[in-house]
């Protein structure tokens, strides 16, 4: 870090990871090597204050607050000068790291989709979303650990990744998404299973509702086990934090599943004990994920 500004900045993020991420700042401490925690953390912060923006509020209100956040990061990017602490952490981060500008651009286009969010219609939506937002944020945090973003195998890997982290995320917050007025699941895929937005809203139990989210965590399953690819890519030192996150995603969706239609009433919430269970499996080199099997 090159100031004292610098390093209060750096203190900035990591405190906001703390008490917004606990866990994932507890992992990132544990796993990753210490030059790159700072860097880490740094990114973290940066999408998670922006995701929050795009998040709170009216959709007037985040608008309004949004585009003021977008214009102030995009002038620091162009003078690489910032006041806020979280963008001027992010900033050294981003020059110390040679991450391409255009990771940045792209998740702040991306971000303003979920400032008035109106559902997916089909797959394909749902990928586009991955494309404009997922991708970009997990290249602007966990790509930071390459420098330049890592090649483009890399950067294919980490799309997979994003993919199914996000689909696994829907479905594991699928009951405080729908007390906030949003579903992420594609209304195609409720026509295929015969369900209705208000079977879920409503939290039924019916042979359709279950089929659906069993179809759904089959597929992020699906994905995440070719994400695995991506361990393999990364510097060894580098590799713990990846199989953890792995690994956690892996155990989300098996709980899902095992809850069946109860994933439409509470969310899906880790054990800590589990947790630790995780942290210590993410250690052996090796990185097997069983089939997803109902009510696994």
């Amino acid at each position: 870090m090159a100031d004292g500004d610098d390093r209060a900045a750096y203190l900035k993020a990591k405190q906001f990871m703390l008490s917004r991420e606990p866990a994932g700042h507890v992992a990132v401490r544990l796993l990753m090597p210490a030059r790159l925690q700072p860097h880490i953390l740094a990114g973290y912060a940066f999408a998670s204050f922006t995701d929050d923006l795009c998040d709170r509020g009216t959709v007037e209100e985040r608008t309004r607050r949004y585009a003021g956040w977008a214009e102030q990061v995009r002038t620091a990017l162009d003078t690489g000068t910032a006041r806020h602490p979280l963008l001027r952490a992010f900033l050294h981060t981003a020059e110390a790291r040679e991450l391409p500008r255009s990771w940045v651009d792209s998740y702040l286009v991306g971000a303003e989709i979920d400032l008035d969010f109106g559902g997916f219609t089909t797959e394909d939506d749902y990928q586009g979303y991955i494309d404009k937002l997922t991708w970009p944020f997990l290249m602007i945090t966990s790509g930071l650990s390459m420098p330049g973003g890592g090649s483009q195998a890399y950067a294919d890997s980490c799309r997979l990744l994003a993919d199914a982290c996000q689909r696994t995320d829907f479905l594991t917050d699928l009951a405080e998404d729908l007390r906030d007025g949003r579903l992420y699941l594609p209304t195609d895929d409720l026509e295929k299973h015969g369900v209705v937005r208000s079977d879920l809203e409503q939290g039924r139990d019916l042979p359709g509702v279950r089929s659906l989210l069993s179809a759904t965590a089959a597929t992020a399953h699906a994905t995440l086990r070719e994400a695995t690819r991506i361990v393999a890519e990364l510097p060894a030192e580098q590799r713990t934090l990846t199989r953890f996150v792995i690994l956690l995603h892996d155990q989300r969706l098996r709980r899902a599943t095992t809850m069946g239609a109860a994933v439409t009433r509470r969310p899906v919430r880790d054990n800590p004990a589990v947790c630790l269970r995780l942290l210590a499996r993410s250690h052996r080199p090796d990185l097997t994920l069983p089939a997803l099997r109902a009510g696994s």
